[in-house]
């Protein structure tokens, strides 16, 4: 039986990715911070495994681990790195504290989950982990600098262990869509110019379409919408100042 546990669970593109996932007979193992909604859409999906779990806590995230993949003869076959945490603004009026606590949960909290799993997806056959990348992973973007440079280590450590873990038989994969329609995008105060040129086109439920995808057919990145996917081709043979004139362009007030 397959399994996929999700961090980041509760809201947006975790929970359509764990409704898509249990519609079409995986078993689902719920991750996050907000217990309240965690309970409800673990209610909601026939009393799926769940707990409340702060990606940063390195114990909790063992322990998560150990208690699901009991229930799965020690097995786990996809990881889903969801959780993520997101700040629009300009970078000096971001107070520090808030720019490390994007990269302690996009990046340790990733890195955490990933390196605790090892032990279950190496004895799963077609075993993946799938991380939650960025648009903003490809260049980096203003008014979202912490989150562009947290997607940036996401990019490279999915580079780096989809070729490390190949001889485990793991698979290592990304996925990239621009703005997504999601709680984390629509409670901003500030509004980027980039977001402003390009909207919100993307849906959580499209981005779940494209982690069923990956799941069945694995690629390292996996650039999501037709805008970007022709920014992403383009970018692989483009000079560099090219890509940074076309993010300055959108970037401008």
């Amino acid at each position: 039986m397959n399994n996929i546990l999700i961090t980041g669970a509760a809201s947006g593109i975790g929970a359509a990715t764990a409704r898509l996932f249990h519609s079409r007979g995986w078993q689902v193992g719920l991750l996050d911070i907000n217990h309240a909604a965690l309970a409800s859409l673990s209610a909601e999906l026939g009393g799926v495994w769940h707990a409340e779990m702060d990606v940063a806590d390195a114990g909790a995230v063992q322990e998560a681990l150990k208690d699901f993949t009991s229930l799965h003869n020690g097995q786990l076959r996809l990881l889903f790195n969801c959780a993520g945490i997101l700040r629009f603004g300009c970078f000096e009026n971001i107070e520090l504290a808030e720019h490390a606590r994007i990269l302690q949960i996009n990046v340790l909290g990733l890195l955490q989950m990933t390196h605790a799993a090892f032990a279950y997806l190496k004895v799963t056959p077609d075993a993946q982990v799938i991380n939650m990348g960025s648009a903003s992973g490809l260049y980096g973007t203003p008014h979202m600098a912490s989150y562009s440079a947290s997607k940036f280590a996401v990019r490279g450590l999915t580079e780096a262990l989809d070729l490390e873990w190949r001889q485990h038989g793991i698979r290592v994969g990304d996925l990239m869509p621009p703005f997504v329609r999601t709680a984390m995008v629509s409670s901003q105060t500030f509004l980027p110019p980039a977001l402003r040129r390009l909207g919100v086109n993307l849906s959580a439920e499209q981005i779940a379409l494209a982690v069923w995808q990956q799941a069945q057919s694995a690629k390292v990145h996996r650039p999501i919408s037709a805008l970007f996917k022709l920014m992403y081709g383009s970018a692989q043979f483009s000079p560099a100042w090219l890509t940074r004139w076309i993010m300055g362009w959108l970037s401008r007030p």
